[in-house]
């Protein structure tokens, strides 16, 4: 049985059902998803699962996950969900904080001891040792201009999948749930896809299916890298005896353990080899056993509503393109959850992949825009790869981990230290390699302030390139003619920046160019054509003005 949908984006393929098969469809395959169909593909996604997994999984996004959903207008989502997380968080502090009745009041002939100082500001946390938001020197660059989205988002991962579930939706994305990829055949004109029955002929397929992927297994990509040395769990019960536990991260002879700050959530971590069978069940006889022997406390486990076991098995695709198959997300790199990099990690894989693919599959591109997907995101995939590794090596039970524990606190407490850390952990750091000689270049587009009230990330809600002219330059707005209807050309002013003149922003939210006053156009029209084919003057939009242009003067 053939599949034959019924929508198709601008350039399908006639030859094809669909331009995009994306087998997955978690987090990372919608909103790769997402982005594909924004760029004009047809895409069709299959998820085995009926349901969305309610395994305890992610908690956070990162700075520049949450400025991908912002710049595509999904931020006000994002904070609502992020308030409940808060409310749920306060309850388990109150509940903790009632505790046993206070002691009798010593009387006043008896010394007092002083109250103890307010906790610091959390800012993030490196292996189980906490940041002070209190030593972050704000002044630094990479701070600058990031707008709502600064300070990431406590979200958790399934409610960043229904979220995307929903815009895939108003999209008009076909999500097939129950309908598992079985196998495929690849050839240079596309794609076979078997799934269940059906045999589905794609452009293009991509693999977000996860750790174990098949499609990554079946089209034989390379996958080295570190095996497990650890087993941990993580897990929402029910127990008694929770009295003996310290709430947050806490190391002991035995290993690591995570109590809160959520009602009843844990986490341990055992440094004995990995689990003898990762398929098995969950139970709580398991967890309770863990738990007992990593904190000493002699909790009992009641009920298990949530639970999982992970390692430190940390391995990463030498590509992530093999032909016409893809990887995004878990199925091109995995690594232990430790700092919470994985979600946000595949997220930016999806946001890179989105757009080039589309305007691949599309005919606006060349092939070879597909080779920067690699290029630019492989280099991020061994930095968290390493991120993991380095704090497992640091929580070890052990003399030598104790010790350098003690050199990262020292680090830890210092302004350079502080930021170092909080700018790794938040994504701050990230930047591609795109070349030219301007700051921003390859950088995550600063959220400038325009001066009608609106804000750069105002004007990338429907995933094209954003060309910004902030000093009106006729001779700018000559050469954007080629790119009409795959660039977005803004003319406005932003008095915070005036030694800025023009953006030229991909529709992953990343500069391509920049320039400042007196500095003229050079580059400009190479970066067009690098990031958005050839220039063809025909190709504007319903509604595009007589030079066909599609612009706003702001």
């Amino acid at each position: 049985m053939v599949v034959t949908l019924t929508s198709f984006g601008n350039g399908h393929n006639a030859a094809h059902d669909v331009d995009v098969v994306v087998a997955g469809g978690g987090p990372v395959g919608l909103m790769l998803a997402c982005e594909l169909r924004l760029g004009g593909a047809s895409v069709l996604v299959l998820e085995r699962l009926t349901e969305i997994d309610q395994t305890v999984k992610a908690g956070s996004l990162a700075v520049p996950a949450v400025e991908a959903l912002y710049r595509r207008g999904r931020l006000p989502e994002v904070l609502e969900e992020q308030q409940r997380m808060r409310e749920y968080f306060q309850a388990f502090a109150r509940q903790r904080q009632a505790g046993p009745p206070p002691p009798t009041p010593q009387t006043p002939s008896t010394p007092q001891a002083s109250a103890p100082p307010p906790p610091p500001r959390f800012a993030g946390h490196f292996a189980g040792l906490f940041l002070d938001a209190a030593l972050v020197d704000g002044t630094d660059p990479d701070f600058a201009d990031r707008g709502p989205a600064a300070s990431g988002a406590m979200i958790t991962q399934q409610a960043v999948e229904t979220l995307l579930g929903r815009r895939a939706a108003e999209l008009g994305v076909e999500v097939r749930r129950g309908v598992e990829v079985t196998g495929f055949e690849a050839d240079d004109e596309g794609v076979t896809v078997t799934a269940a029955d059906d045999r589905i002929r794609a452009g293009w397929l991509v693999g977000c299916d996860g750790g174990r992927s098949l499609v990554r297994r079946q089209a034989g990509f390379d996958f080295p890298g570190t095996g497990p040395e650890i087993t941990g769990h993580q897990a929402i019960v029910e127990m008694t005896g929770t009295e003996a536990l310290r709430t947050g991260w806490n190391r002991t002879e035995s290993g690591v353990y995570v109590f809160g700050p959520a009602p009843g959530r844990i986490l341990t971590v055992e440094f004995d080899g990995p689990p003898e069978d990762r398929d098995t069940p969950v139970t709580a006889a398991e967890l309770q056993a863990s738990l007992r022997h990593v904190s000493g406390a002699d909790v009992t486990i009641t009920a298990v509503y949530s639970a999982t076991r992970y390692t430190d098995n940390a391995r990463q695709a030498t590509s992530y393109r093999r032909g016409r198959v893809l990887l995004a997300g878990d199925a091109a790199h995995v690594h232990s959850p430790f700092g919470g990099q994985g979600l946000n990690l595949g997220l930016g894989d999806a946001m890179n992949l989105g757009w080039k693919l589309a305007a691949v599959a599309g005919g606006r591109a060349p092939e070879r825009l597909l080779d920067s997907y690699t290029a630019e995101r492989h280099p991020i995939g061994a930095w968290v790869l390493d991120w993991s590794r380095a704090q497992v090596a640091l929580m070890r039970p052990e003399p030598g981990a104790r010790a350098l524990g003690g050199v990262v606190r020292d680090l830890m407490a210092t302004v350079a230290g502080t930021t170092y850390f909080v700018k790794r952990i938040s994504g701050l750091w990230q930047r591609y390699d795109l070349g030219g000689g301007h700051e921003l270049a390859g950088r995550s587009a600063p959220d400038l302030p325009l001066a009608d009230g609106t804000r750069l990330a105002d004007h990338l809600h429907d995933g094209r390139g954003l060309l910004l002219d902030l000093a009106g330059d006729p001779e700018l707005r000559a050469l954007a003619q080629g790119w009409a209807g795959r660039v977005l050309l803004v003319t406005a002013s932003c008095p915070d920046r005036p030694k800025l003149s023009a953006l030229l922003v991909r529709p992953d939210g990343y500069v391509a160019w920049a320039a400042d006053p007196d500095a003229g156009l050079d580059g400009l029209a190479a970066s067009l054509a690098t990031w958005f084919g050839p220039p063809d003057a025909a190709l504007g939009p319903p509604g595009a003005g007589p030079s066909g242009v599609s612009s706003a003067s702001r």
